[in-house]
């Protein structure tokens, strides 16, 4: 072989390696996009506003032991509780501009977003949790979660059961009538002012950490939670009538922003998922075991709880869905019939 034939022949070969190394880095490329680089971590900021021992602190506790059990240390979670990365409202905000975040926010906060994200939180709307759950598994959910993302927000996970809402006074309450006139520390959201509101109430927006000093200075005279919520701040130490009118079935959700889960490995979206449902389900069993408890401690803190005829509160909140005219039409409608064919 002569030597212009070698040269061609010399030339043939580094152009194919060429070509196999180029294909080998695009299939490289191709997998990085959708699973986590072996020699890389994460680590993703947790925030919600309970305090720390409460069921919903030990759900994402349970989330954190989860999460980096299961990737090997190679995902961590980092809890803020307390508020810590500031109020609801403000970290949704963080979220949706792309901030490495998931907040747990209440879809009362959700339905400045996507309107019809608020009827999860009218009263008397299901009789149980597993209709609240039921709810977020069908279509007409998926139809809310889409128009959330084009809001820049994902919903990782829609249905963390926060707990049945109560009602703690300095005087008693057995009747709507009751209520007349006396300011009920609410969150800040129109469902909870409009229905506390038909209630007879004078409803007032506070954050939760100045309810104890609220109700200390008389500034309100009572709240509505969950037992556990009402026991973190000590509303038992200054009011003295737990009213079990459990006027909410109370779910909220894990979201984050768009563009940021869109920059994890779609193997970290699914771990969070996948035990965020674990840590969820171990976190209603907390709950359920932490409301007796806390009814017990209660009693034994001298307040006086009563049982109260949930149907005349539920009558005066009738009215209630209809003071949204954001809503779509016939939206209580639509949900009742959905939940028909459970």
């Amino acid at each position: 072989m002569n030597s212009y034939y070698r040269r061609i022949l010399s030339v043939l070969a580094v152009s194919s390696l060429a070509i196999l190394a180029a294909c080998s880095s695009e299939d490289k490329a191709s997998a990085d996009t959708t699973s986590a680089d072996t020699s890389k971590t994460y680590s993703i900021n947790v925030a919600y506003g309970n305090q720390p021992g409460e069921p919903i602190d030990q759900l994402a506790h349970k989330w954190k032991q989860l999460v980096e059990e299961k990737s090997e240390g190679k995902v961590s979670l980092k809890l803020y509780p307390s508020s810590q990365l500031g109020s609801e409202q403000d970290v949704v905000e963080q979220a949706r501009m792309g901030n490495n975040v998931i907040i747990l926010a209440g879809y009362g906060f959700l339905m400045n977003y996507v309107a019809d994200a608020g009827i999860f939180d009218t009263p008397y709307l299901v009789d149980n949790f597993d209709q609240m759950i039921y709810l977020t598994s069908t279509d007409w959910y998926k139809d809310i979660a889409g128009k959330l993302r084009e809001k820049k927000l994902d919903v990782l996970l829609p249905a963390v059961i926060y707990g049945e809402r109560h009602l703690m006074t300095k005087r008693p309450v057995l009747t709507p009538a009751d209520l007349n006139g006396m300011k009920v520390r609410v969150p800040n959201t129109q469902i909870a002012i409009n229905t506390f509101t038909a209630l007879g109430a004078s409803p007032t927006p506070t954050p939760l950490s100045d309810l104890y000093t609220s109700l200390q200075q008389g500034l309100v005279d009572g709240a509505e939670n969950p037992l556990p919520v009402l026991q973190g701040v000590k509303t038992q130490e200054v009011a003295k009538h737990l009213s079990l009118t459990g006027h909410q079935k109370f779910i909220l959700a894990w979201v984050a922003g768009t563009d940021y889960m869109a920059s994890l490995p779609e193997d970290v979206r699914q771990l969070l998922e996948e035990t965020g449902i674990e840590a969820r389900d171990y976190g209603r069993q907390v709950l359920e075991d932490h409301d007796k408890a806390v009814l017990e401690s209660f009693k034994a803190d001298n307040v006086t709880v009563h049982e109260v005829d949930q149907q005349l509160f539920k009558d005066a909140v009738s009215d209630v869905y209809g003071t949204f005219p954001t809503f779509s039409p016939n939206l209580y409608d639509t949900v009742q019939s959905l939940l028909a064919q459970q």
